[in-house]
């Protein structure tokens, strides 16, 4: 049985690979910390926030994220794929995701506000009523994904292929049609 850790505060602390597996966190909060060592095995955060900390190649598998709010993190080169799909509820502000992974994921109603999201794969993922508020999305993969009610209206930089990705009520700017139409090398001015 997991070891069960509830409403605590961590504060600047660098995690060793093996330090959070088979833990259980629940209304937690942790500033400052660095995760990228850790290569996480049946850990679960419930209702937690992580600000400022530093995710960066960690090995996610087996983690399930109830509920987590990312602030100001570094989650650079992470595969989400493999995470708990129970209950898979996550937001990010103001974070670099930069070569991340989510394929296959429901994601629904995720918010990413402010982010970087370069070349992050979200191919085959169900983005309904994703919100992308003011993020990069240069070369962000969206192949097979169902982005019905997604609102990319702020955010830019994306190329999306609306022959191979589900965009009923998608909500874009103006400016960002060219990301629509690349692949019909239509010039917009």
């Amino acid at each position: 049985m997991p070891d069960y850790f509830l409403d605590i505060e961590y504060n600047n602390i660098i995690y060793n690979e093996e330090e959070v597996n088979f833990k259980e966190f629940e209304c937690c909060t942790f500033t400052n910390c660095n995760f990228s060592q850790c290569i996480f095995l049946a850990v679960t955060f419930i209702d937690c926030t992580f600000n400022d900390c530093t995710f960066s190649k960690a090995k996610i598998n087996y983690v399930a994220f109830r509920t987590v709010i990312f602030n100001r993190c570094e989650i650079k080169e992470v595969n989400f794929t493999m995470c708990d799909k129970l209950i898979f509820e996550i937001a990010f502000t103001d974070c670099i995701l930069d070569f991340s992974k989510f394929y296959t994921l429901k994601i629904k109603g995720t918010s990413f506000t402010n982010c970087s999201i370069i070349a992050v794969d979200f191919m085959s993922t169900d983005l309904t009523e994703v919100i992308f508020e003011n993020c990069d999305l240069y070369r962000s993969e969206f192949a097979k994904a169902i982005a019905n009610k997604a609102n990319f209206k702020t955010s830019y930089n994306y190329t999306i292929d609306p022959k191979t990705t589900k965009l009923k009520k998608a909500v874009f700017a103006l400016e960002g049609l060219k990301g629509l139409l690349y692949k019909h090398d239509i010039i917009v001015q």
